[in-house]
């Protein structure tokens, strides 16, 4: 009997192993149907219930959704960012247990324009480096960042290519801010942001905008557009003082 109940653990991890790996790396994405339990029971050689164990600790964790005689389906996850916070991309991405990496789309030096000034809010930039990229989680966009770093403020980001290291990490890395701002809004989805986010033209997105500061004035602007629907904002308080 002990035996057979080692079998049975070990089965059961096997089971729950191969469904998230598979989840997690993204060979079924959001919206896939799960073989019914039947026939994993088979594929596996162990019980239904064993596999009836396996989809309850993965629903249980957000990773499938089942319902009621139509199977068992992998959930889009919801990211969630907290307003107050300078949050990193590749933590969001990891605490949905899904792999994260990057891609740098665009990087270019140029003199400011009066757009990248009022995006910046100040008169002082002379240079700036707008950089482009998406992020990933698993193999869908999760999001994209569209940044104007003000080289008066952070000189030695002209030397980065950003090829490894998301601009954003880099900047809280290297740069201490004092203040931030952010500007929070619903978008639709325009041609090119829709083909960068793998989504319909037109779909809702949520867009944050950012601005922080330093002693040596604004570091930088970023645009960060998420799919509406795969990502909410979350902020705590307290009451103010009276």
């Amino acid at each position: 009997m002990a035996d057979i109940g080692g079998r049975t653990q070990t089965l059961h991890q096997r089971i729950l192993d191969d469904i998230e790996g598979n989840i997690v790396s993204g060979q079924w994405p959001p919206g896939h149907r799960i073989p019914f339990e039947v026939d994993l029971a088979a594929q596996y050689g162990c019980s239904r219930m064993t596999v009836n164990k396996v989809m309850t600790q993965l629903a249980k964790s957000g990773l499938i959704e089942r319902r009621k005689k139509s199977g068992s389906f992998v959930t889009r996850p919801q990211a969630q960012s907290a307003v107050l916070e300078i949050a990193d991309i590749e933590q969001e991405v990891r605490s949905l247990n899904l792999r994260y990496a990057f891609r740098l789309e665009r990087r270019q030096v140029r003199s400011a324009t009066q757009a990248d000034l009022r995006a910046l809010e100040t008169k002082q930039a002379e240079d700036v480096l707008a950089v482009a990229c998406i992020h990933f989680a698993g193999e869908r966009p999760f999001c994209v960042e569209d940044r104007i770093i003000n080289l008066a403020a952070v000189p030695g980001a002209a030397a980065e290519d950003f090829s490894k290291t998301p601009p954003g990490r880099w900047l809280l890395g290297e740069i201490p801010w004092s203040a931030a701002e952010h500007r929070i809004q619903a978008t639709a989805a325009t041609a090119e942001m829709a083909a960068m986010l793998g989504v319909a033209k037109g779909c809702p997105c949520l867009l944050i905008e950012r601005r922080t500061w330093s002693d040596a004035g604004t570091i930088t602007y970023v645009r960060l557009t998420y799919p509406g629907e795969t990502h909410s904002l979350v902020a705590r308080f307290t009451p103010a003082s009276r």
